[in-house]
């Protein structure tokens, strides 16, 4: 039984991985030039998560789970792989685009960033990590508490640069963005025995929820006021799920896993539940936390696409010609197309974030 669980485990693990002008004028510090949607103050955009938000932080420390290599980034800025777990930008780069802060989001880690990169944002992400500690520890990436910790570190450098007043004024005018879980589930819960042997699927959502109030009170105890939580997706519908079904693997929509879409469900009306008491607990201090479904903008996408991915993107697949006809670039990760989409569905509430 544990050698199929192995198995199991080494199958997903297999898929998932086949200027200086902003530093004395930090309010002023803003990239794109173009006229700002609500008239918006954002001051920067400061991303936490996994491979749905992490733009290459994983190029820089010890892991498997990287994207440095093509044909990941054939559609990016200058046709080179950046990290990204696409074929082009992620949702939060075209948000960052949209707001008016920068044209795409950073890795924190790569060596190349300055300090006015950070000024308007970076990422903290890392690929295949969750809010389960041990989630990271599998795949050897950054764990929650760490990615904290790099915002500290950046945070300090700021500091020393503009000083602590006007670094905290930033801060609190920035929009923080989390999106995490699916590793949780995925490759931990359901891919390894030892949760499923200590923990019942509920009792396992209000472990991960535990862990996330964790991260969003770190965030708040460092000014952020401004906190926008992704909620989980169909998982049921990610090709390498269905692929890890066995037999049942056929790729079409209408044979999602929905063992793995009503626990994702499920989870998300328990993180609702979450962040609606933590807006309550923290209203005096003017913090504003929101929740954002991308389920159902997902799985609307994936229920009007003819045609749905279920391998990697290589020279000899159809898929690489033109990725925009695909949900999913990989067995696990969406197109740059599908992220648009995502994004546009997303307008309403991204105005909600960022409104003054």
């Amino acid at each position: 039984m544990a050698s199929s669980y192995r198995t199991s485990l080494a199958v997903l693990l297999f898929l998932m991985s086949t200027t200086s002008t902003c530093i004395t004028l930090i309010a002023q510090c803003h990239e794109t030039g173009k006229p700002r949607p609500m008239n918006n103050t954002i001051s920067a955009i400061y991303v936490f998560g996994d491979s749905t938000v992490d733009p290459g932080n994983n190029d820089y420390i010890d892991t498997l789970f990287k994207a440095n290599w093509y044909p990941y980034g054939k559609d990016f800025i200058h046709q080179i792989p950046t990290g990204r777990f696409t074929n082009g930008k992620l949702a939060t780069d075209f948000i960052a685009s949209y707001v008016g802060v920068k044209e795409y989001i950073p890795a924190y880690l790569d060596p190349t960033i300055k300090l006015e990169d950070m000024i308007t944002g970076v990422a903290f992400a890392s690929a295949a990590s969750g809010y389960d500690p041990l989630t990271a520890a599998i795949s050897n990436v950054i764990h929650m508490p760490k990615q904290l910790d790099h915002f500290k570190a950046m945070k300090a450098k700021l500091e020393q640069a503009n000083g602590k007043e006007r670094t905290q004024e930033h801060i609190s005018k920035a929009v923080f963005i989390v999106s995490a879980g699916t590793n949780d589930f995925v490759i931990n819960y359901y891919g390894l025995p030892l949760r499923r042997s200590q923990f019942s699927v509920l009792d396992y959502q209000n472990l991960l929820l535990q862990q996330a109030n964790e991260l969003y009170q770190g965030l708040w105890d460092e000014g952020a006021r401004r906190i926008a939580v992704i909620g989980l997706p169909p998982m049921g519908c990610v090709p390498a799920v269905i692929t890890l079904m066995g037999p049942k693997a056929n790729f079409r929509h209408d044979k999602c896993e929905e063992e793995y879409n009503n626990v994702a469900q499920a989870y998300n009306k328990k993180l609702q539940s979450e962040l609606n008491n933590l807006q309550e607990k923290w209203a005096y201090s003017g913090t504003r936390i929101f929740y954002v479904d991308i389920y159902y903008s997902l799985n609307n996408i994936i229920r009007s696409y003819t045609k749905y991915a279920s391998f990697l993107c290589n020279p000899h697949s159809p898929l690489c010609a033109d990725a925009s006809k695909y949900v999913f670039y990989d067995s696990i990760h969406p197109t740059e197309r599908t992220y648009y989409e995502m994004f546009r569905s997303l307008i309403p509430i991204i105005n909600n974030v960022i409104k003054n």
